[in-house]
């Protein structure tokens, strides 16, 4: 299959080496501005994977586009209205999109297949969500992942074609809900990071299954399967993102609530506005997401919002 991954960022750049690696013939776009895609051209290392001399890099989207069959897109979430618009100006006509990446658009509460749709509703899209971090696949730690889709036809041709030894897929049945319970699961993740940093770590088991039923509600109000949020596009991703040493949104929590500084994308943040966005739209309460945004964006004191939100109200537990 001739494949272009569009981004050339951490998760982006495996991509390439993964689909390298399954005798793909593969393209790597990167924005010529880009430091990664400058260290990629130079040295073909980002210092966690090293680039076959097969993966062709470019720094021309129409080249990209031109070359590939399947376009598997890995940028951040809230650039992908931005990058669509590009996209609608070439011809995308017999090509298929493949979101690798997590998230739901801030402004408007909007699933990334539903942003595809609007500038392309002609072009079949599939999502690539579950657990797994670079560092662990590159040492040959395999792991599971979904492939969903509306169509069962991409949804097979995909998984045919980027099952390997590293990662086996399953077949997603809910694109709502694996979309959603995708996004959110970084949300989670921040609040994981903040019990880290105020030492109250063992809070985790309530997080996972308050979290899990939390986002379970939203995607049933949404009109998705709650039992989605127990899979691996959520729950089943709480391994890496809630207690890894790699995950972005973690780290995040942690570092913001200790009051340092960190450079990384937290996918997390933008996509608590846009959960509590849909909270308000389909009625679910989202306590969790109500207290990252008081910590993130309202600037509440972190150790008043986790104790209120885990240690003083009463509660049912579902």
């Amino acid at each position: 299959m001739k494949l272009s991954v569009i981004g050339c960022g951490r998760w982006g750049s495996f991509l390439a080496w993964y689909l390298d690696r399954l005798n793909h013939e593969v393209v790597l776009y990167g924005r010529e501005s880009s430091e990664k895609f400058a260290q990629l051209r130079a040295t073909r290392t980002n210092g966690l994977i090293r680039l076959a001399d097969s993966v062709r890099l470019t720094s021309s989207l129409e080249e990209a586009v031109s070359f590939a069959e399947t376009l598997i897109l890995s940028i951040g979430a809230q650039n992908l209205r931005g990058l669509m618009k590009q996209l609608s100006q070439l011809d995308l006509s017999g090509k298929t999109i493949v979101l690798c990446m997590k998230g739901i658009e801030a402004d408007t509460g909007k699933r990334l297949t539903q942003i595809v749709e609007e500038y392309e509703p002609q072009v079949p899209v599939a999502i690539w969500v579950g657990p797994g971090h670079v560092q662990y696949f590159t040492r040959g730690i395999p792991n599971c992942m979904v492939i969903d889709s509306k169509s069962m036809k991409t949804k097979e041709y995909l998984v045919e074609a980027f099952a390997g030894d590293l990662i086996r897929f399953y077949y997603g049945t809910d694109l709502l809900g694996n979309e959603v319970g995708a996004a959110s699961k970084n949300v989670i993740g921040i609040a994981a990071g903040m019990l880290d940093g105020l030492n109250k770590t063992a809070l985790k088991g309530a997080l996972m299954s308050r979290g899990t039923r939390e986002i379970a509600r939203l995607i049933h109000a949404m009109g998705g399967n709650e039992l989605t949020a127990y899979g691996l596009a959520h729950l089943g991703d709480y391994e890496a993102t809630v207690f890894s040493e790699f995950s972005h949104n973690r780290r995040f929590g942690e570092v913001f609530v200790t009051g340092g500084r960190y450079g990384e994308l937290a996918e997390g943040v933008a996509t608590t506005t846009a959960l509590l966005r849909l909270g308000r739209e389909y009625k679910v309460e989202l306590p969790i997401c109500q207290a990252v945004n008081a910590v993130v964006h309202e600037k509440k004191d972190p150790n008043d919002v986790l104790s209120d939100l885990f240690l003083r109200s009463l509660k049912r537990e579902f």
